[in-house]
């Protein structure tokens, strides 16, 4: 019997394939569903992905439910300023509907205590995941990019047509 537990676990030099391909999968759905096709590649790319997984400061963590995998997140956690990011957050597809993602969400909240402020971002057309971060896990939007406000952590353009996305930070004290 299932107890539906999630916990998180680091993420493996040999499960990295599969963490990006699981990844990559689940962004897929949205983009499809937005734009018709995906653009050249998988979204984000394997080099986006990259950058994510082995920026300094990196923690790539696997989502266990009962001990099997079922999504992951990628946080860069600054030591000194207790300043963290989310940086990617997926469940697998055929996974999502059970609450898994707030529970996740929980225990990534519980894995770094010292968090003064989380700071995320998703694109404009993601409106799941602005219902997540916003009405679930107590997020608030500070900055809308748009071709007229770009983001200055993108300095060029994305894989997508539609770069407009919200930047969202959570005060944790």
């Amino acid at each position: 019997m299932s107890s539906n537990i999630v916990t998180l676990a680091p993420a493996d030099a040999g499960d990295i394939p599969a963490f990006k391909r699981e990844l990559q999968e689940a962004f897929a759905i949205a983009v499809v569903d937005t734009f018709g096709d995906l653009p050249d590649g998988p979204i984000p790319s394997d080099e986006d992905l990259d950058m994510s997984i082995y920026a300094p400061g990196a923690a790539t963590l696997r989502i266990l439910r009962d001990g099997r995998k079922i999504g992951g997140a990628v946080v860069t956690i600054d030591p000194e300023t207790h300043h963290n990011t989310l940086d990617l957050f997926f469940v697998k597809v055929g996974e999502h509907g059970h609450g898994v993602g707030h529970q996740a969400w929980l225990a990534i909240e519980a894995r770094y205590p010292q968090t003064v402020v989380w700071r995320t971002h998703t694109p404009y057309f993601e409106k799941r995941n602005i219902h997540f971060y916003v009405n679930k896990c107590g997020f608030k939007i500070i900055s809308f990019f748009n071709a007229r406000h770009t983001d200055p952590h993108q300095p060029g353009p994305g894989d997508l047509p539609d770069d407009d996305g919200f930047l969202f930070e959570k005060v944790m004290r």
